[in-house]
């Protein structure tokens, strides 16, 4: 039974993923995610249903289009993966409890934000409220944090901390990070919020560095801290107590290690 499980929320998660991509390319575009139907941006050729398949279709075309041949995106197929391991994973972790809806909430809403931040380098407002109102609702009644007043705080801090840098950076943050950490802190709350941020910059600062010095690009090129921001909330909302342990237990030896 388990097993199957395991199986029905893996293959939720590349359905959904599959959606997922065309809601975070279209939406920041002001796009129907219903009409036109699925196809292919270089020569227009609708994709039939053999071609729909998430991951397996990408497969089996070589990752090209059936029609003209062009080269398909790598990222697709795997933000389907990545969606259908998450939505496993928080079936692992959570089972049927309300914490699995707010975890499959929080899956999507970091899929939709990446694609969006990566394809347009927007974050929609709409895609943001369309998640906080059920996020918060789970927050505040059949899913709360310990305390229940933490994702207040989380979301509160989250909102105002990256307010903050985007004042002191002049407009270096962009005001859908902004609200998304908004999201973020209410999901996490208050520490889990600290932490996300903590990885989110240093994975965003080591990718962006390199990139820079090898694209000669200027200190104003604009680097989407969207999918930053969801791979730090991500590890976060499943390993953040292990993360805490395994900080707090460094800082003790090392502390140790000084005064001995």
């Amino acid at each position: 039974m388990d097993v199957i499980l395991y199986i029905y929320f893996f293959t939720a998660g590349l359905v959904l993923g599959s959606f997922y991509n065309v809601a975070g390319m279209r939406l920041p575009a002001g796009k129907s995610v219903l009409v036109p139907r699925s196809h292919c941006p270089r020569c227009g050729h609708v994709l039939g249903a053999g071609e729909l398949i998430p991951v397996l279709s990408y497969v089996l075309l070589k990752g090209k289009c059936s029609c003209c041949r062009n080269g398909i995106s790598p990222v697709y197929p795997l933000f389907e993966l990545m969606t259908g391991l998450l939505f496993a994973v928080s079936w692992h972790f959570f089972g049927w409890t309300w914490e699995l809806l707010a975890a499959l909430l929080f899956m999507s809403l970091l899929h939709i934000i990446t694609v969006s931040d990566l394809e347009a380098k927007i974050i929609p407002d709409r895609v943001l409220l369309l998640f906080f109102i059920p996020l918060f609702f789970l927050r505040l009644t059949e899913a709360p944090l310990a305390p229940w007043w933490d994702a207040l705080l989380g979301g509160a801090g989250g909102f105002l901390l990256l307010f903050g840098a985007a004042v002191l950076s002049k407009g270096g943050v962009g005001g859908g990070d902004i609200k998304l950490y908004g999201v973020v802190g209410v999901v996490l709350g208050l520490q889990g919020m600290f932490l996300s941020l903590f990885l989110a910059a240093a994975a965003g600062l080591l990718t962006a560095v390199p990139w820079i010095l090898y694209k000669g690009l200027g200190k104003r090129t604009e680097i989407p801290f969207g999918p930053f921001i969801a791979a730090g909330a991500a590890v976060v909302y499943f390993a953040g107590p292990v993360l805490v342990d395994l900080y707090t237990g460094m800082v003790e030896a090392v502390i140790g290690f000084v005064l001995a």
